[in-house]
């Protein structure tokens, strides 16, 4: 708490490329002595993966950014997945049965044709879950690669870690920290249904936090952590990507009720801005994207609600992989002339009252004192070249390694964009 205001930090969601973005923003943030000071760390999808790790070292920061990116450079979850025995025992036979209806045709049992394709497809549209339980070889992967069997009780307390993940029962978000898990919705119930936390593993919720549907299996809540055991048939939470709700994990901390919300709000987004190039040819692809869409049209309607239309929030500092440095203060110049920026900052900044006022005769004034005031040249001496930015913004949304070159990249943009950011939106978090 800073000031008698709580700080909350968003990790947002993008596999391993936002795993690694994130090390950046945290890393910023311990520079700037700020993250020291956060009070809760709300994390979706790939951030759920840095956003956990964090709370679980022992040890330097520094040591903990080296641990990071040796297993991200080196941890591959989709090839432990492949090479998995669980999986390798489902899609051997899969591969037969394939196989079969591909060489009946040719042979003198031409007829028999359909029945292993039938047999394989019957078997995946009833039981694909049951015999391929794609979610639970990523929760191995992790806690192999990052957890080693931790629990949510072994989470530090400060800053308080929340693990969104999406229920698709109610529709709701699903919060899973040290202090508790638990959807809303059943908390109305009469009685509330309540979760057991304390032995519930950190892999398992970040499998569901990061459990992207069509790819991997719903995460389910088995009885032993019903707080009573005879309300899990009452109930049955399935978990999916925390994204498909909330893709960058502000939503409870900006929600007035939530134990989570906070009063200063910083956003660190690993999401790509780089239009779609693959084929429409299958319909696993036209689904994937269609979700895409819909992410997106989560996170637009955030950004303006706590950015662009930010009256019911003091201050919010948003930064994105897909920005530019020098887009950032002419953004912050075009939201001062829109109204959109709060008068605290405002006075935080001492802008004289005739720049707010009259904002497009004093832009230059402006511009330049920003510049000065928020170290916008020396941030920018850091920046990466056009060449490196389209590199790092290549990178799609999976689970396989990443070179420790572009993983450096990442982490550099995300600092020089959380330092500006935070500098512009949050300067109160700079005042003595």
């Amino acid at each position: 708490m800073y000031k008698n205001k709580r700080i909350g930090v968003a990790l947002s969601g993008g596999g391993y490329r936002a795993a690694a973005f994130h090390i950046g923003a945290l890393k910023k943030l311990y520079e700037l002595n700020i993250l020291q000071r956060i009070d809760v760390l709300s994390t979706i999808s790939g951030g759920s993966i840095t956003g956990a790790a964090y709370c679980l070292h022992e040890g330097s920061f520094k040591e903990f950014e080296e641990k990071m990116i040796l297993a991200l450079s080196t941890k591959n979850v989709i090839g432990y997945t492949l090479r998995s025995w669980r999986f390798l025992r489902v899609a051997i036979p899969a591969l037969l049965l394939l196989l079969a209806s591909v060489i009946l045709p040719f042979t003198g049992w031409a007829y028999l044709s359909l029945v292993p394709l039938s047999v394989l497809l019957f078997l995946l549209v009833r039981y694909q879950f049951q015999f391929l339980p794609v979610s639970a070889i990523i929760e191995k992967a992790y806690d192999d690669m990052f957890f080693q069997g931790a629990v949510l009780s072994q989470l530090c307390s400060v800053p308080e870690l929340a693990i969104g993940a999406t229920n698709l029962q109610t529709m709701r978000p699903f919060t899973f920290s040290k202090r508790k898990m638990e959807d809303s919705a059943y908390a109305r119930y009469r009685p509330p249904v309540l979760f057991d936390n304390t032995n519930f593993p950190v892999a398992r919720a970040v499998t569901a936090s990061s459990c992207v549907p069509f790819a991997f299996t719903p995460v389910f809540i088995d009885k032993l952590y019903f707080k009573d055991p005879d309300q899990y048939d009452k109930v049955v939470p399935a978990l999916v990507d925390g994204g498909v709700y909330d893709n960058q994990g502000i939503h409870k901390l900006t929600q007035k009720n939530s134990s989570y919300a906070c009063d200063i709000v910083i956003v660190s987004d690993a999401g790509n801005k780089l239009p779609f190039h693959e084929s429409y040819n299958n319909t696993f692809t036209l689904l994937l994207r269609t979700m895409n869409a819909f992410m997106a049209r989560i996170k637009h309607f955030q950004m303006i609600r706590n950015i662009y239309e930010n009256h019911h929030r003091t201050e919010v500092a948003y930064q994105s992989l897909g920005w530019d440095i020098n887009n950032c203060i002419p953004g912050f110049y075009n939201h001062l002339k829109d109204k959109n920026v709060s008068a605290q900052v405002l006075n935080t900044h001492r802008l004289p009252q005739p720049w707010i006022d009259q904002p497009d005769a004093h832009k230059e004034e402006i511009m330049a004192y920003l510049e000065t005031k928020c170290r916008f040249n020396e941030i920018s001496a850091k920046s990466l070249s056009n060449e490196r930015l389209q590199r790092i913004r290549r990178i799609s949304t999976n689970l396989t390694c990443l070179r420790k070159e572009v993983i450096k990249d990442m982490i550099i943009h995300a600092e020089n964009l959380t330092e500006l950011q935070i500098r512009l939106y949050c300067p109160t978090l700079f005042e003595s």
